[in-house]
């Protein structure tokens, strides 16, 4: 990919960002929209986490990440450090697939 094509698509995205500001501040009717708006990286995020866990080649894959994410997930619960957290996930990953 050219610099030229990932700079006007870097251009896009802020644009399109700025846009979306302008059309949602003055319209939200009570400030809902915003706050729906304001929820949506939070909805978005475990969503992604989810895709590149359990993604494979048009099928379901259920290999070492998983297990990652689910040693993350506890140690969240438990409220580690986030530290804690990814390193708990990254170690429990590579035991998996060293075991495996």
């Amino acid at each position: 990919m050219s610099w030229g094509a990932i700079l006007a698509l870097g251009a896009a995205a802020y644009g399109l960002k700025a846009v979306g500001l302008v059309v949602l501040g003055p319209r939200a009717v009570d400030g809902r929209l915003l706050r729906v708006a304001a929820l949506l990286p939070a909805a978005l995020l475990p969503a992604l986490v989810a895709v590149n866990t359990f993604a494979g080649d048009r099928r379901l894959v259920l290999d070492a990440r998983a297990v990652g994410l689910l040693v993350a997930i506890v140690a969240t619960w438990r409220r580690a450090p986030f530290v804690v957290v990814v390193g708990a996930a990254a170690a429990a990953t590579a035991l998996v697939r060293a075991v495996g």
